[in-house]
């Protein structure tokens, strides 16, 4: 099979595919694939301590970020969807090859209410919130009310957000907020989703327990992050709505582990048990269900070296072709850029990797840092070429 790759995109696949160019690669005996699609990180993350990442000066959280985003795309990640922190200034740090890194898809700053996740000051800290919304190490932004929801959601998107990212439960990162808390009332909810809905795009929320997300939907999110304590009725819901989840397991099972050693404070290690082995269980139905399910890592500061962790966890659990397919095929639905990326195909990018082996045998493969990865290519430009190709 042959691939023509020209400005960037594919211009055509087939076995009698030809250019009158010299540069050719000969990638015999390789397993070539797109590139992938990471739907759910943290660029801006450069400690699992996100109170302390908050206070970090911009000019520190950036050069982290250009750290951790060229780490990505060394282990074939050319796409990835930030999921709170994450601004126009970066992507176009990347854009421009300042910075490099995989092809960034924003929400700017996550949405959360007052004492909800995002709000790291605990008990004892009534500092004014405002600083969150200036401060690039800040994951999120607090808001409270119609009016603040609003507000907050139209000046993400006018800064650059291409869609809008919501804390609709509580989370294992913040110390305020359990898991199943109810985070914003039905109206704040239904005011984001109008906001982003006349933007020409939607709201996703960070949800685990089944009565968060199902109250969620009836509000007219159109994708669900994490997704742990999904009901089996929830599951048919999604499955039969076509609504996309995006599970993020290693980051529970590396937290349970690990998390105290990276900087998570003790009462968020305390969370992670109530999450950890109800997802797992829960991957297992949704697949079975058929919901349309995303590659998702979410990890923070010194733990995103696991980031292709994920693939060995879910197929565990799920065949290695599932797997595969929620960080290309199944990753650019949940994008919402299907032919654009996660495809081998003509008019797409031409993001693409070559692997030593078949992934289908041993997901192992797709780990390592890109190890077993001889060639990484993001926008027909090789960010990665093995000395035995040249």
């Amino acid at each position: 099979m042959n691939i023509v790759i020209e400005d960037g995109r594919i211009r055509e696949v087939g076995a009698n595919a030809a250019t009158d160019t010299d540069e050719v690669l000969d990638l015999a005996g390789l397993t070539v694939m797109p590139g992938l699609i990471d739907c759910h990180v943290h660029v801006i993350a450069t400690t699992a301590d996100l109170g302390l990442n908050a206070s970090l000066p911009d000019s520190l959280v950036a050069a982290r970020s250009s750290v951790l985003m060229r780490n990505m795309l060394m282990r074939g990640f050319t796409t990835v969807r930030d999921l709170g922190g994450a601004d126009r200034g970066l992507q176009q740090a990347v854009e421009e090859g300042i910075f490099l890194g995989p092809r960034l898809v924003i929400c700017g700053k996550a949405l959360s209410q007052t004492g909800g996740h995002t709000d790291y000051r605990g008990p004892y800290d009534n500092r004014s919130a405002a600083w969150y919304d200036q401060s690039l190490g800040a994951m999120g932004r607090l808001c409270d009310g119609v009016a603040e929801v609003q507000r907050a959601a139209r000046e993400e998107i006018k800064n650059g957000a291409q869609f809008v990212k919501v804390m609709a439960d509580g989370g294992v990162s913040s110390p305020s907020d359990p898991i199943g808390y109810l985070v914003y009332s039905i109206d704040e909810l239904k005011a984001l989703v109008e906001i982003a809905r006349n933007f020409g795009t939607y709201a996703t929320g960070h949800l685990y327990a089944d009565e968060a997300i199902v109250r969620a939907l009836d509000c007219g999110f159109e994708c669900i992050e994490h997704g742990n304590l999904i009901g089996d009725d929830t599951i048919a819901r999604v499955a039969r709505e076509g609504i996309p989840v995006v599970p993020t397991n290693i980051t529970y099972d590396l937290l349970a582990r690990r998390g105290a050693e990276f900087g998570l404070p003790p009462e968020s290690v305390a969370k992670v048990a109530d999450v950890r082995e109800h997802g797992l269980e829960r991957l297992e139905k949704m697949h079975a269900a058929g919901v349309l399910m995303g590659y998702g890592s979410d990890l923070l500061g010194g733990m995103q070296t696991e980031q292709s962790g994920e693939f060995p966890l879910r197929g565990r659990y799920i065949p290695a072709d599932a797997v595969i397919r929620s960080a290309t095929v199944d990753a650019a639905k949940v994008l919402r850029m299907e032919g654009e990326i996660g495809t081998i195909a003509p008019g797409a990018h031409a993001d693409i990797i070559a692997v030593e082996g078949n992934p289908l045998d041993d997901l192992e493969l797709l780990t390592g840092q890109g190890a077993h990865m001889p060639l990484i290519l993001k926008g027909g430009e090789a960010v990665k070429v093995a000395s035995s190709l040249r």
